[in-house]
């Protein structure tokens, strides 16, 4: 663990955690959704997990597994460890209440519908706080996440922190608006929005707390295979999916790719 990078660590997790923040706003204050931009945008943001999780964190993580246990079992190990990640992330998403699915398309057009009958609030805020609920629950790994990048390596935890951001956008609409059709409140719709996206840094703390006291190349190589694992699922699970309901489906392709070229260009000039 690099001592000196913490601070910066923290701070990546928090930013992208409040990503959140930035959808709930867009709920309140745009007039339309561009979704043409969110659909590239969420497949830039996949293009970049997918490249940086593939080409580098799994890299780094049988790097470091092979320094103790030699090449061949370190190989393997960072191997499991990636698909590890996928099922523990796959496994959270199963168990995550399912009232209301938080990764379904949201538009800030839905703002100007008419607002429900006082007989629907009741429903509508209990899928607010069952989306906030289900959005927490799935950032508090990718605050791991973002934090283990980052401590180990600044530059990889910037691309990964916008990565997530990027995600956590439509996340934050997709809390607001059922939140303040049922309250009439923006405060409260934004506070729901909020606290969903507050898990990130939590999660980056308690990797900290867990970490800092056995952290050596066996436990960096493991954590950093699950990190490429759950980075990987989130991408084909939750973002292209997005990002192709948004928009066409070439323009997500195209975002993806252009996802991946940017990441590819920015790891060969930090050699």
């Amino acid at each position: 663990m690099h001592p000196e990078n913490i601070g910066i660590a923290f701070g990546l997790t928090i930013l992208a955690g409040l990503a959140t923040g930035i959808g709930s706003a867009l709920a309140f204050f745009a007039r339309r959704t561009n979704t043409r931009f969110l659909s590239v945008a969420l497949g830039f943001s996949a293009g970049v997990m997918i490249y940086v999780s593939l080409v580098e964190i799994l890299d780094k993580a049988r790097t470091a597994l092979s320094a103790p246990l030699g090449n061949y079992v370190g190989s393997w190990l960072a191997v499991l460890s990636f698909f590890f990640g996928i099922a523990l992330i796959a496994l959270i998403d199963k168990l995550v209440p399912s009232f209301e699915n938080p990764h379904e398309m949201h538009t800030v057009e839905e703002m100007g519908s008419a607002p429900p009958n006082r007989a629907e609030n009741g429903k509508l805020m209990r899928m607010g706080v069952m989306s906030a609920l289900a959005i927490g629950i799935h950032n508090f790994p990718e605050g791991i996440a973002t934090f283990a990048a980052a401590i180990q390596d600044p530059s990889l935890g910037v691309a990964i922190a916008v990565a997530i951001g990027i995600h956590n956008i439509p996340e934050g609409i997709a809390v607001a608006i059922p939140v303040y059709f049922a309250t009439g409140s923006r405060k409260k719709a934004f506070g729901y929005s909020f606290l969903s996206g507050i898990s990130e840094p939590v999660g980056a703390l308690a990797g900290y707390f867990l970490l800092r006291s056995f952290f050596n190349d066996l436990v960096f190589g493991v954590l950093f295979g699950m990190v490429a694992g759950t980075m990987v699922f989130i991408s084909f699970d939750q973002l292209l999916p997005t990002a192709e309901e948004y928009g066409e489906h070439h323009l997500a392709v195209y975002g993806l790719i252009a996802g991946m070229a940017v990441m590819a260009v920015s790891l060969l000039l930090f050699m």
